[in-house]
């Protein structure tokens, strides 16, 4: 057993891809700490996340619907998990390191605010003046100091190639502090000051691309985001079937559903579209990434770092497909009435939170308020509220606003 590691990293070596990341070859923790003997580094950085704080709490956070809504639709955790398995399928197709791929997914949205992308965009024209927000390098922040374990040190000491991907984690849906300009075409990051000095954001290699392994993760979310964000709308009743038929992609996946079967109920009908619709996507991604790693001669994990366009992607067929169905899903489903309510009335929370929380820190739980010792209010009002499940948020409000309840 005490030697378990040591076969794991071989067998990567032997095994995986040459752009592959080795776990042997990782560049190690911010805090030196003994290699386990039967885990390699990045399934233990996995087995921190899992058992994190901050990765229990993604359970009652929003994706869209809140999460008293019902409790069919995805949240945060879900679609964490979903991401996870996607990822995973990539990565064993084109022999990357699914631990690290693992890692980074089931991290990638330890940043995220209460009420979806609704509670980033509030915090961020909060937090302005402070450096602004961003759910990713929140991320990192969680890993990096809010997470409080260990005896020895702050956050959970992930290694150096985890951390990379969570703050070099970007999609097309992100605004992201961490943005390649021109769509990969030029090597640029974007980070604020205040952000970059605290985590040393440098040392993340800001000016090198992402591992391939991160790139994974980008596209696995993008995937899951659409396709289970389209069974969600339409097991809500706020899109329709025939509302879909105009759409190529989806046109053509029903078309190969109602060949292979007849007369299946609705439901079972509708997971089999998304679940064509998936698999054709991942498979797009694998035949894809392969043409180019051969095409662009990749064959180290320093060609991939000096590669100066994206190398998982899709075919350009298949990108161009894929357009119609986001924009649908963009004009007919986030900006819907319902979902643009209650947008704003997470907005109005999150707002009353950090206005009252300010004008008195006092009000802050113990905990939170001893952190007013090392960082400004503002940045423990911010952190504090980011951390907050949908249903944690609520029960703030109604405590601090509604004078007949108990606080």
């Amino acid at each position: 057993m005490s030697n378990l590691r040591l076969r794991l990293e071989d067998m990567e070596n032997e095994l995986l891809a040459d752009c592959a990341i080795k776990s042997q070859f990782s560049k190690g923790r911010k805090y030196p700490e003994k290699e386990h003997p039967f885990r390699t580094v990045y399934q233990r950085d996995r087995d921190r996340i899992v058992h994190s704080t901050a990765f229990r709490r993604l359970e009652y956070k929003t994706q869209v619907f809140v999460n008293h809504e019902g409790d069919y639709y995805r949240t945060r955790l879900t679609h964490t998990l979903e991401v996870s398995q996607i990822a995973r399928s990539i990565a064993k197709a084109l022999k990357l390191n699914e631990n690290l791929v693992e890692a980074i997914a089931l991290a990638h949205d330890l940043g995220h605010t209460p009420f979806g992308h609704s509670g980033e965009e509030t915090l961020n024209i909060l937090m302005k003046d402070y450096g602004g927000f961003n759910h990713n390098l929140q991320g990192l922040r969680v890993v990096e100091l809010l997470e409080q374990r260990y005896p020895d040190f702050d956050g959970l000491n992930l290694s150096w190639e985890v951390r990379e991907g969570i703050a070099k984690h970007s999609t097309t849906y992100d605004k992201g502090s961490y943005k390649w300009v021109g769509d990969y075409a030029k090597r640029s990051v974007v980070l604020s000051d205040e952000i970059a000095v605290e985590f040393n954001v440098e040392d993340l290699s800001p000016e090198l691309a992402p591992s391939l392994e991160t790139q994974i993760v980008d596209i696995a979310d993008e995937i899951a985001y659409d396709n289970h964000d389209l069974d969600d709308g339409l097991t809500s009743g706020l899109i329709k079937e025939k509302d879909l038929d105009h759409i190529d992609m989806w046109h053509e996946a029903k078309n190969a559903v109602n060949k292979k079967y007849s007369n299946l109920m609705p439901k079972i009908r509708r997971y089999q579209i998304i679940r064509y619709l998936i698999n054709l996507q991942v498979t797009d991604i694998i035949n894809n990434t392969l043409k180019i790693i051969e095409g662009r001669n990749i064959k180290s994990v320093d060609d991939v770092r000096n590669c100066k366009d994206k190398i998982v992607q899709f075919n350009s067929d298949l990108m161009q497909k894929r357009v119609p169905l986001r924009k649908f899903l963009m004009e007919e489903m986030y900006q819907h009435y319902r979902v643009i309510r209650m947008a704003n009335k997470a907005q109005r929370f999150i707002k009353s939170l950090f206005d009252v929380y300010l004008d008195k820190p006092a009000q802050l739980p113990p905990n939170i308020k001893k952190r007013l010792k090392k960082d400004s209010k503002e940045k423990v009002v911010c952190d504090y509220i980011a951390g907050m499940t949908d249903r944690y948020a609520l029960d703030e409000y109604k405590k601090l606003f509604e004078p007949y309840e108990r606080v």
